[in-house]
């Protein structure tokens, strides 16, 4: 099997190429940009023409895409480039996934709820987003689902990982900086460990559970607001910094609310995601988020120790 992956050079498309090395099918990995070092070819996704060719030079059986603009900010001000990111492009992939007979994998979010339940969000509950990040996921679903082309998508939340920008990494680097840091409490959500969502793709390519036409939840175990995972990152980094002999770090964490924390784009303040369906229909066990995020953080540390 044939399998382009889109926006490759991002935290999951990174893990996925770490993972397709020891698969049996042939990975294909693009991105709009270009990372020394690794392999990939140049490729605008929102390009339907460029995206056309490439697919049949390729011959592709499975799209994954997990190209998306996920800076929920600057989207409120950048609204063009992100329906064209998440929208647009999310269309592009579905209309030649239909015209070739693929199969489409896509990524998308928790932001397409509201964030008033107190209760994890189904697949099947109503959605009403608060901003364009979430807005222009949205509309890439129901481009997708409205395409005709057989798909899967895979709704997920706070993605962290080694690679790019994320909130742990964000915090890593802060905590080791700042003697303290204020971090919203009021936002509940689960943390998602971009190496476990890796798998489970891979798993399900290996394994040809290409469930049609459905779309399903998917995050590690748990829930925590900002402020509890902040903590857990500082205070488990800490511990490495005793192994090493070096001084303990010691940042403060504090709990703030959201309006103590200006943004440009509103968020969900809760956005858990009921993964019930998942765990049932691909007989998976999710890990925790704590045990991916030491895991992560270990990589993180590793990492450092070889640069």
């Amino acid at each position: 099997m044939n399998i382009l992956v889109t926006g490759a050079n991002g935290q999951l498309g990174t893990e996925l190429r770490n993972l397709a090395a020891n698969g049996k099918d042939r990975w294909i990995f693009s991105d709009v940009s270009q990372v020394p070092g690794l392999e990939t070819l140049s490729l605008d996704v929102s390009d339907l023409d460029t995206l056309r060719l490439l697919s049949e030079s390729e011959s592709v059986d499975l799209f994954i895409n997990c190209a998306s603009y996920s800076d929920v900010d600057k989207a409120e001000s950048d609204q063009s480039l992100a329906d064209s990111i998440n929208h647009l492009a999310a269309a592009s992939l579905a209309k030649v996934s239909f015209e070739r007979g693929a199969f489409l994998i896509h990524i998308s979010s928790d932001y397409v709820f509201h964030g008033d339940s107190s209760v994890p969000y189904k697949e099947d509950d109503e959605t009403d987003p608060l901003g364009v990040y979430g807005v222009t996921k949205l509309a890439g679903e129901r481009a997708i689902e409205n395409s005709g082309c057989s798909y899967l998508i895979l709704r997920t939340a706070w993605l962290f990982s080694p690679y790019g920008h994320n909130f742990v990494k964000t915090i890593l680097e802060l905590s080791a900086e700042r003697p303290n840091l204020r971090v919203v409490f009021d936002q509940i959500g689960s943390p998602t460990y971009a190496a476990d969502l890796a798998k489970f793709i891979c798993d399900v390519v290996d394994r040809r559970q290409f469930i049609d036409g459905r779309i399903y939840h998917i995050t590690d175990e748990g829930a925590i607001s900002w402020y509890d995972f902040a903590k857990a990152i500082s205070e488990i980094a800490g511990g490495y910094d005793v192994l090493a002999g070096k001084a303990r770090r010691h940042c403060d964490i504090l709990p703030c609310h959201s309006e103590d924390y200006p943004s440009a784009a509103r968020r969900p303040h809760y956005s858990v995601l009921d993964k019930s369906l998942v765990k049932r229909d691909f007989g998976v066990t999710l890990p925790y988020w704590r045990d991916s995020l030491l895991k992560c953080i270990d990589r993180i540390f590793g990492m450092r120790e070889k640069a």
